[in-house]
């Protein structure tokens, strides 16, 4: 069944050794999923849960566009649908719904009484 976990906070894990670097996600203080950055070129091993949690699988090179999405969106969210080719899972935003409609009454005419 497809998940959507909004992100509180986050933990970096970059091993100086053979450890692939990682980053833990979390919310409530607890571990919601985890994104794993294999070799540059590897083949990826499949998005899976372990104990009813998240790892996703991406290139090294992907790293930093990760982290930015992490440090600069207000509101950010792992997604999981499942494994396999047919499923797709990550990262996502949302720009809250009480911006959108600050903007459109900001635009509105008002009319003459």
């Amino acid at each position: 069944m497809p998940t959507t976990t909004k992100i509180d906070s986050y933990h970096i894990h970059y091993s100086s050794n053979s450890f692939a670097p990682r980053i833990g996600l979390y919310a409530a203080g607890k571990l919601i999923g985890q994104l794993n950055f294999k070799k540059d070129g590897a083949t990826l091993p499949e998005d899976v849960t372990l104990q009813g949690i998240p790892w996703l699988y991406y290139h090294k090179q992907d790293f930093a566009n990760a982290l930015d999405i992490l440090r600069n969106e207000k509101s950010a969210y792992i997604y999981y649908s499942g494994s396999g080719g047919g499923n797709e899972n990550g990262l996502k935003t949302a720009t809250p719904v009480v911006i959108a409609k600050k903007a459109a009454a900001v635009t509105r005419v008002r009319r003459a009484r």
